[in-house]
């Protein structure tokens, strides 16, 4: 969509995926500067309702980047994150929400190009599919 500058959320694990987040910039690699990024100790901290809440709140994408399996500082955190975002994809789209609108991606402190790789191709996916069009009733928490 021409003109069409996507919002996109993303939590990243403050051990690995923040630090390479941050390698980035520092490093004055290129990448775009659509995603808002939300540190949390662990990927595996992020509960499926954070990602709905992004949505609901007009995220038209959702990026999760965590340590490597078998590098996480809680052991298993990632492992969680994964299955998590395994079980939220399926939902995504029974909401009408694409599920590639949802990403997860591993990404150590090390690794600051593949952080600017990943963000650039998310922007560009999220680009094509343009903007979230999901009545926000449809998102909304039971309460």
């Amino acid at each position: 969509m021409a003109g069409f500058e996507p919002r996109i959320v993303g939590f990243a694990c403050n051990w690995c995926c923040y630090a390479g987040a941050d390698l980035a910039g520092t490093s004055r690699m290129r990448y775009p500067a659509n995603i808002r990024m939300i540190r949390v100790m662990c990927s595996g901290r992020i509960d499926p309702e954070f990602v709905l809440k992004a949505f609901r709140d007009g995220a038209d994408g959702v990026f999760i980047g965590g340590c490597h399996p078998g590098d996480c500082h809680y052991v298993s955190g990632n492992y969680k994150a994964r299955k998590r975002v395994d079980a939220l994809k399926p939902l995504l789209g029974a909401l009408g929400i694409e599920p590639e609108r949802l990403r997860l991606e591993w990404v150590s402190a090390s690794e600051g190009q593949r952080y600017a790789n990943a963000v650039t191709e998310f922007t560009e996916a999220i680009r094509r599919l343009g903007p979230l069009r999901v009545p926000k009733a449809d998102l909304a928490a039971e309460h």
